[in-house]
């Protein structure tokens, strides 16, 4: 299969890079900026014209779209720029593979819900209730890709991180051991994602639809975080037991000891029955994740 992997020096980018190294299928590495020591295309993926170009030099039976605009903050004040890269975009991507007859894996947000007072984990079917721009663009994305009708996989994730660039639990290695007391808010729940995992799975699905008679059975939303369940205290406090980082003093806060533009879902964890039953995909439980990337990084205490 010949796939094309767009946002490829981002955190899942990066992670599809290592999946490529041991996968018989042919990858191309897109971006709109080069990343030193891997090859990368340059792709402006809001210009529809420049990704047919790509996909009929290529002859690219799929996407996976690891691109967006992320800074959910700095969205409250770039709703046209957010709009552009997290629905325009994927609408460009979702064209070029319905011309074709390829599969779009795009990749959203938990950020899709969070206006609602939720307390059990989030479905597929359930109406997306965003709170900020970030959320709302995100699920304009997936609006328009359905509208295509291009043959698709859309995997809502959330809390992701892993080795590369930079993710939360990069930020808190560095400020468990660098300051003696740290606060983290414990009024935000949802799962963290381990960006290797999410790696996997896209994997496993996209051989799952190359191979299968009836492909179409498979098209829809997903829901894909790791098991179990935490808050952004909770998961703080494992990096620190985990790296061996226990002379800072984490304690909790609320939320609103740290003002934002936009409110956070306070509740987020995602259902991941259907991507289980649907694909076999196998989901590690969160601090298993967690420990393999802390090895990984070096960061590990023995």
């Amino acid at each position: 299969m010949n796939i094309l992997v767009t946002g490829a020096n981002g955190q899942l980018g990066n992670e599809m890079r290592r999946i490529a190294a041991q996968s018989q299928d042919t990858y191309v590495f897109t971006d709109i900026v080069e990343q030193e020591g891997v090859a990368t295309t340059l792709l402006d993926i809001t210009d529809l014209e420049a990704v047919r170009r790509l996909v009929a030099e290529q002859h690219v039976e799929a996407i996976v779209n690891c691109a967006a605009y992320t800074n959910v903050d700095a969205a409250e004040s770039n709703e046209a720029l957010a709009e552009r890269l997290n629905a325009d975009a994927p609408e460009n991507l979702a064209k070029a593979m319905k011309e074709v007859g390829g599969w779009l894996v795009q990749i959203s947000t938990d950020y899709v819900f969070g206006r609602e007072p939720y307390n059990r984990p989030c479905r597929e079917d359930q109406t997306g209730t965003p709170t900020g721009v970030y959320g709302l663009t995100k699920l304009h994305g997936e609006q328009k890709i359905l509208a295509t009708g291009c043959r698709h996989i859309i995997i809502r994730t959330a809390w992701l991180y892993s080795e590369f660039g930079k993710n939360f639990c990069k930020t808190m290695l560095q400020l468990t051991a660098t300051r003696p007391s740290l606060k983290v808010v414990f009024d935000q729940c949802g799962t963290p994602t381990y960006a290797w995992d999410l790696a996997l799975a896209i994997q496993h699905i996209l051989a799952r639809c190359a191979s299968a008679e009836n492909p179409e059975a498979y098209q829809g939303i997903y829901h894909f975080s790791n098991e179990g369940v935490c808050s952004w205290y909770d998961f703080t406090k494992m990096i620190a037991e985990y790296s061996g980082r226990t002379a800072c003093d984490i304690q909790p806060c609320h939320s609103n000891e740290f003002p934002s533009p936009v409110a956070r879902p306070a509740y987020s964890v995602l259902d991941k029955t259907k991507i289980k039953e649907t694909f076999g995909v196998a989901v590690p439980y969160w601090t298993d994740s967690l420990k393999q990337c802390l090895r990984n990084l070096g960061e590990l205490a023995q």
